[in-house]
């Protein structure tokens, strides 16, 4: 199951529109321009804006809590076949 982690402190679950995996226009809309993919453990991923640092979105804190990772802006984290 796919977690939104929004910057502002809001997490909530989210399903790919077609039921299956995400497609690219989904992951951009979430999370706001372009996409990068970041390995986590259990083959996860965490999908976040490219540029997030570069554009000074605020850091995601719930990143840094779960993953020990500095990650800006919203974050999409799901497994990664759901995801092609």
């Amino acid at each position: 199951m796919a977690q939104l982690y929004k910057a502002n402190g809001e997490a909530f679950s989210v399903h790919p529109k077609n039921g299956t995996d995400f497609e690219l226009e989904e992951l951009q809309e979430m999370v706001g321009g372009l996409i990068e993919i970041v390995h986590l453990p259990k083959g996860m991923i965490a999908v976040v804006n490219e540029e997030g640092m570069i554009l000074e979105l605020p850091l995601n804190d719930a990143m840094a809590v779960l993953f020990g990772m500095p990650l800006w802006g919203d974050v999409l984290v799901c497994k990664s076949e759901e995801v092609k």
